[in-house]
């Protein structure tokens, strides 16, 4: 019996034709493609059988990427297959993988068990696969899956990728539990790209943490089954988040580009935007350049969020379509520039904000102070100060002093709405005077158009005096304007003994004196207290 020679199949191990071309291909680097003329007859996803002379044993498979001969002299032993199919059960669990593995437009038969797998690059591109299990795996380089269909779920958790994670164009769908992909505690060193993925399920990232940037660009995310199409809670992101539109262009033969799609559409591009039908959860995420919202379109039922609690990131871009049903809640989230549309936020009932701080706002397109006063408003179906106070603020560190005065006012309205009726008249009752002392002009308005009234009824109904011969010199404009001044005497109230209606016109002016020396006083008060 002889020995193998060193780069032969083990004994009893039977290769067939196709394994026989996967192994010489294995060793000399390069691809093992078994592709026939026709292209229908290539798609891993299509209706088409494919036969023995096209399929090769997971077993072999795993063989050579664990346990793999050695390359031929001179070449770098790689495992580049395209239009293979694949039978069996693709175990590499625990291995680790060191050849470069690329698979292109092939079909596995059973599911992919990755767990604890450790890879420098691997690469999966336009593959059918049941499903595949990759709990803990680790790549040194690149994990792509891009415009690979998955049937039965993708599983992610803890896996640590070295460099990029591509899952343009992936089409995935639930597992047992409703989730499409679980990635709960994901690590990816630089980017992950998932434009124009087509999820159906919940897409489950709790805890991730990515090292550049994360872009959803086009993508479809659905799930009716359960509450949320993306859980993503405590998510940390270096740079953006983009849950924006993408531009959709044909690339040869419908290949993805190796960097994602280019985020500025050339001539004749079609542009598909971001799409969630279900709940949104990102609270308590890290983003650390941007949240971009960017011609977004939320479908959610009444009981359904998208939820930024707590959220923190120098920009958030609100300017997707306005959510018919559900909710946006930004309750304890802090952003520096918020970027809105007034036809983005949803009406009353809609919107929760209660802690939400940001510091400039720049609207895109026409956004008058009413459409803002109506946003918060919206926010605070039960009054709270915390949200005009926040407007009023930002308002105040653009330079416009004015609109934060008229914010302030809209905020004492809807408070003198949950006082009781005493309370409210008093309320009127500023406002009518010197609008809560945010217009203090009315202030002399209200004196002028008094002392005026006053002077002239004076005038004709002079008071006696009460020691004649000690009183002064009668002069009514003097005499209303001590009437009205409560504090200041000017020496003539004193003197005279007014009776009958001359009598009770003094009462009257003294009376609104006092009322609008109280009324500016208490509006002097708001505005010391506000700076």
């Amino acid at each position: 019996m002889t020995e193998p020679r060193d780069g032969d199949p083990p004994p009893g191990l039977d290769l067939t034709t196709a394994e026989w071309g996967m192994w010489q291909a294995f060793r000399n680097g390069s691809t093992h493609d078994l592709r026939t003329s026709h292209p229908q007859r290539n798609d891993p996803s299509g209706p088409y059988a494919w036969g023995p002379e096209r399929s090769v044993r997971a077993r072999v498979v795993a063989l050579l990427l664990l346990d793999g001969p050695p390359p031929q002299p001179g070449r770098v032993a790689a495992l580049k297959l395209n239009g293979v199919h694949i039978t069996g059960t693709l175990d590499l669990a625990g291995g680790t993988v060191e050849p470069y593995v690329e698979m292109k437009n092939c079909r596995f038969e059973q599911e992919v068990l990755l767990p604890e797998a450790h890879f420098t690059t691997l690469r999966l591109v336009g593959c059918a696969l049941p499903r595949l299990e990759a709990a803990r795996v680790r790549t040194e380089g690149d994990l792509h899956l891009p415009r690979c269909v998955v049937e039965h779920g993708i599983r992610l958790t803890d896996a640590h990728i070295g460099t990029d994670l591509l899952l343009n164009q992936l089409v995935v769908r639930r597992d047992r539990r409703g989730q499409s992909i679980s990635a709960d505690g994901l690590t990816v060193g630089q980017d992950l790209q998932a434009e124009m993925i087509e999820s159906h399920g919940e897409l489950s990232m709790r805890g991730a943490q990515i090292g550049v940037s994360l872009s959803l660009r086009g993508a479809q995310l659905h799930n009716p089954y359960g509450r949320r199409a993306l859980n993503a809670p405590q998510l940390t992101v270096e740079r953006s988040l983009y849950l924006t539109a993408a531009g959709v262009s044909s690339y040869g033969s419908g290949s993805t580009p190796p960097y994602g799609t280019s985020n500025t559409p050339t001539r004749g591009t079609r542009i598909q935007r971001f799409e969630c039908e279900g709940g949104i959860r990102l609270d308590d995420g890290r983003f650390n350049d941007a949240v971009d919202f960017d011609q977004a379109r939320f479908v959610m039922e009444n009981d359904q969020e998208l939820s930024l609690r707590r959220i923190q990131t120098p920009e958030l871009r609100f300017v997707g379509e306005r959510p018919q049903r559900g909710r946006v809640i930004l309750s304890g989230a802090r952003v520096v520039n918020l970027v809105d549309k007034s036809v983005s936020w949803p009406g009353p009932g809609g919107l929760t904000m209660a802690g939400f701080s940001y510091e400039c706002l720049i609207p895109v397109g026409h956004f008058p102070l009413s459409r803002r006063l109506e946003w918060v408003a919206a926010a605070t179906p039960e009054f709270s100060r915390g949200p005009y106070e926040m407007l009023a603020t930002a308002m105040r560190t653009s330079g416009e002093d004015a609109e934060a005065r008229e914010v302030l006012l809209a905020k004492e309205r809807r408070r003198r709405e949950t006082l009781p009726p005493a309370g409210k008249l008093w309320g009127y009752l500023q406002d009518w005077t010197v609008a809560y002392g945010y217009r203090p002009g009315r202030a002399a308005v209200w004196m002028a158009v008094l002392w005026a009234i006053g002077s002239v009824f004076f005038a004709h109904n002079r008071p006696d005096p009460i020691k004649p011969g000690e009183s002064p010199n009668w002069n009514a404009s003097l005499y209303t304007l001590d009437l009205l001044l409560p504090v200041i005497d000017l020496g003539q109230d004193g003197y005279w003994k007014p009776d009958g209606a001359v009598q009770w016109a003094a009462i009257v002016m003294v009376m609104l004196g006092w009322i609008l020396a109280t009324t500016v006083a208490a509006g002097a008060s708001r505005l010391l207290r506000r700076q």
